[in-house]
């Protein structure tokens, strides 16, 4: 279950990410920024998962946090505080 929330809050930042990028720059920059954010995922899930198999066994700490779901929230981590900074510069600025 926690790995389905992990997905689905992945696809709905991609695509907002996509809409956003779409609508104020051009659709090529909108599927640059989703081919960045589908390699990010796949390479980042790959390294976070090596490593924590390392650390953790493959049962985890039960039937709902695995060693799985224990690396795909560990990089959901890493990519939120990552696509903060990345990201972070497009909002619009607020008067005060």
């Amino acid at each position: 279950m926690i790995i389905a929330l992990i997905f689905a809050a992945h696809l709905v930042f991609m695509l907002i990410v996509f809409t956003k990028k779409w609508q104020e720059e051009s659709i090529s920059s909108a599927f640059i920024n989703l081919g960045l954010i589908i390699v990010l995922f796949a390479v980042g899930w790959s390294i976070v998962t090596a490593v924590a198999k390392i650390f953790i066994e493959p049962k985890g700490f039960g039937i709902y946090f695995d060693s799985d779901t224990i690396s795909l929230t560990i990089l959901a981590l890493i990519e939120f505080f990552f696509y903060k900074s990345y990201y972070g510069e497009d909002r619009p600025q607020t008067r005060k």
